[in-house]
């Protein structure tokens, strides 16, 4: 059995040029700001605000991300400074008392994404004075935004507190919506609402993170946050930054099971010949007879027990899964065992746990003889889960901005035109395939800098349409779709 899945994106990496003009401001009309007030702009949001790339926050990504890119924009309507708390080196991490609490980032060693070799030096009680505009903080759900001793360096270790927005809070007990507010910002931006179910997600619903160094978003549980709750929240966050007359933009959510961190590894990875396949059959001949006696004993449906009985073929094969959905037998012995089906989702990090072999025993392979735990497939049922929840929040971001008259980006819609085809600049395609496709970084999650470079033109189109500003697009052949293992 072959111990990890074979890398198929191994493709020339050569980085096509593309322009981003398609829907940008003739270069003969002035750049105005219309009826918003760039002069003071501060931005809230998550590790898509702060710049996380590659596994990590380090000066590079901080420096590419959207709020950076929209400030740039902003200074030729009038923006003014835009302060960013920048972590210590390219390396990427996190030190706290000398000791690694988050690892280095990642970069693509020709075969396969690595991380790089070094040790963090951004020190979390190294803290830093000031104001800041990007509030952007690594991790946070839309209620750490509102939560009291969300940035104390004593809680980082406990997990009560965010290590990130710790290197930058005012103080201990301060909220991150409360140092937005009182810098009084004429403009701001709200991104927020990914965390509240990309936990969840990536844990494959069991709130078992195998997300390594990712983005911190178990400071706080991996349960969806319930949209009522969202509703609350959003409604006043948004009440606050608008309090004195501030205007804004809005983005509501994407469907985060469309990142390239859900739909790269595919459900049937597991090669086997026709003895294999009869092999493993036999093993798993008295789950499938324990099957045929619960129906028989009127405990379990015909049609549940044909999804679950196993059975491996010559060819490609399905992984063989644990889902909690399924009728709880084990009260008779019969564990809630399946093949995965295209329904459900294997998370990324399973590309290389799929087909290894427990403690080296040769008949005990995971994914085929040894099912997959519940946190290594988000399963049909629990993507349905988080469709519902995120659909709740984007209703919720949506009336408010209606309300209180700010712009609105669609980022859903966006996301699904990169996952179904891609989203041409000029001669270049952008897309969510992992590595090759330009919009994502590394880790399967967070946009490249050219991913952070089309966050930023939606954001100036609905600014645009808003408020009647004619903002500049940024040309997105300048944003690299990867770093390089060295960042000068």
């Amino acid at each position: 059995m072959k111990k990890n899945i074979k890398w198929l994106l191994l493709v020339s990496l050569t980085f096509m040029a593309c322009n981003s003009d398609d829907n940008d401001t003739p270069a003969e009309v002035p750049v105005v700001p219309g009826s918003a007030v760039f002069t003071k702009y501060v931005a809230l949001g998550d590790s898509f605000a702060a710049g996380y790339s590659d596994n990590a926050l380090f000066i590079k990504g901080q420096g590419n991300a959207y709020p950076n890119i929209l400030a740039q924009q902003f200074a030729a309507a009038g923006g003014g400074e835009f302060k960013t708390p920048l972590t210590s080196d390219n390396i990427g991490g996190l030190l706290l008392g000398g000791n690694v609490i988050a690892g280095t980032r990642m970069y693509f060693n020709g075969q396969a994404p690595v991380n790089v070799t070094g040790k963090p030096t951004t020190e979390v009680t190294a803290h830093l004075t000031g104001a800041f505009n990007n509030m952007g903080v690594p991790g946070a759900k839309s209620y750490h935004l509102v939560a009291p001793g969300y940035g104390n360096t004593a809680g980082v270790a406990s997990g009560l507190a965010n290590p990130y927005f710790a290197r930058f809070s005012s103080a201990p007990t301060t909220t991150v919506i409360a140092d937005a507010v009182v810098q009084n910002p004429t403009f701001f931006s709200l991104f927020i609402g990914g965390n509240d179910v990309l936990g969840y997600a990536t844990s494959g619903g069991s709130g078992k993170d195998q997300t390594g160094n990712m983005d911190p978003s178990t400071y706080g549980a991996s349960d969806i946050t319930d949209p009522t709750v969202f509703k609350t929240i959003y409604t006043n966050l948004v009440t606050a930054l608008t309090s004195k007359g501030a205007k804004g933009v809005v983005a509501n959510l994407p469907y985060i099971t469309s990142l390239p961190y859900f739909i790269t590894v595919p459900y049937n990875p597991v090669p086997l010949t026709a003895a294999a396949a009869t092999q493993l059959n036999a093993g798993y001949a008295v789950y499938n007879g324990g099957l045929q006696q619960m129906v028989a004993n009127k405990l379990l449906t015909a049609d549940e027990a044909a999804r679950r009985t196993i059975n491996f073929k010559a060819g490609n094969n399905a992984v063989v899964i644990v889902d909690s959905y399924l009728t709880n037998l084990s009260a008779y012995g019969l564990p809630s065992y399946r093949h995965a089906t295209k329904d459900d989702l294997v998370v990324l990090t399973a590309r290389t746990f799929i087909g290894t072999a427990v403690g080296g025993d040769p008949t005990k392979v995971n994914g085929v003889s040894v099912p997959l735990a519940d946190n290594w497939v988000l399963t049909k049922d629990e993507i349905a889960e988080v469709k519902k929840a995120t659909d709740a929040y984007n209703a919720a971001i949506q009336a408010i901005a209606t309300e209180k008259g700010l712009a609105f980006v669609d980022t859903r819609s966006v996301l699904t035109q990169l996952s179904s085809g891609g989203i041409r600049f000029g001669n270049f395609v952008m897309s969510s395939t992992y590595v090759t496709g330009g919009a994502f970084s590394l880790d399967g999650v967070h946009p490249s800098a050219r991913g952070y470079g089309l966050i930023a033109n939606i954001f100036i189109d609905a600014i645009n349409a808003k408020y009647g500003s004619t903002l500049r697009h940024v040309d997105l052949a300048l944003y690299p779709i990867q770093y390089p293992q060295v960042i000068q």
